[in-house]
């Protein structure tokens, strides 16, 4: 794991919305610091350029000097503005490096699925992330989907994934990360066949009876 220092800075810790719009309009990111042992917090920012190299960095968890100390951090959460989809704020929470830790990261979908490149199948994807539990040195960028062997109508599961021994998934094994269906126009078709087909019935039972009803009608005469 590559060590990755983010330089940044203590700061007060201010309700006034003047503060913190201060601090972003001068290109600075507020922030809070979390302690994993205490309640302890720590106002501090950084600004928009550093933190967007630690995030381009292939390092998942980082190294901030704050409150006079050497701390191991990770990412907690970033918010970002819904315009201009600049980074707002970010959470960052001390980690000890010998206690695991329960942290979500992406799942990428690898492999074409026969079901879409040889059936003309629908690829969805129900999930875009995972809860996993490792230690902070062990903790992945992402998390490989392969489905390559996935036909129409079948189904890839948590459980159906394959990590590293030093991992361990967290939450439902049964959660559906992807499936492949068949094309929407193809299921019109067939929804459509069947109501021809049942139409076609209607009309042999109608042929019947008339039928039916002119031998009666021609007994009836002699």
């Amino acid at each position: 794991m590559q060590d990755y220092k983010i330089e940044v800075q203590k700061r007060e810790l201010s309700s006034k919305k003047s503060f913190v719009k201060g601090l972003r309009h001068n290109g600075d990111i507020p922030g809070i610091y979390y302690s994993h042992d205490s309640k302890e917090s720590i106002p501090f920012m950084v600004t928009q350029k550093i933190l967007r190299e630690a995030l381009k960095s292939d390092s998942q968890v980082y190294k901030i000097n704050v409150g006079s100390k050497t701390r191991d951090v990770i990412i907690k959460s970033i918010q970002y503005h819904p315009i201009t989809e600049k980074m707002i704020h970010i959470d960052l929470y001390g980690v000890d490096m010998d206690t695991k830790v329960i942290v979500k990261v992406p799942i990428i979908i690898v492999g074409q699925s026969v079901g879409v490149k040889d059936e003309g199948g629908v690829l969805n994807q129900n999930m875009t992330e995972v809860e996993i539990e490792c230690l902070p040195k062990d903790i992945p960028q992402n998390i490989e989907a392969d489905i390559s062997d996935l036909a129409i109508g079948d189904t890839l599961r948590l459980e159906n994934i394959t990590i590293s021994d030093n991992l361990a998934l967290v939450g439902d094994l049964e959660m559906l990360i992807a499936s492949v269906v068949a094309p929407a126009k193809q299921e019109e078709e067939e929804i459509i066949e069947s109501e021809d087909e049942g139409d076609e019935s209607t009309g042999d039972t109608g042929d019947e009876t008339d039928s039916s009803s002119e031998e009666n009608n021609e007994s009836a005469s002699e």
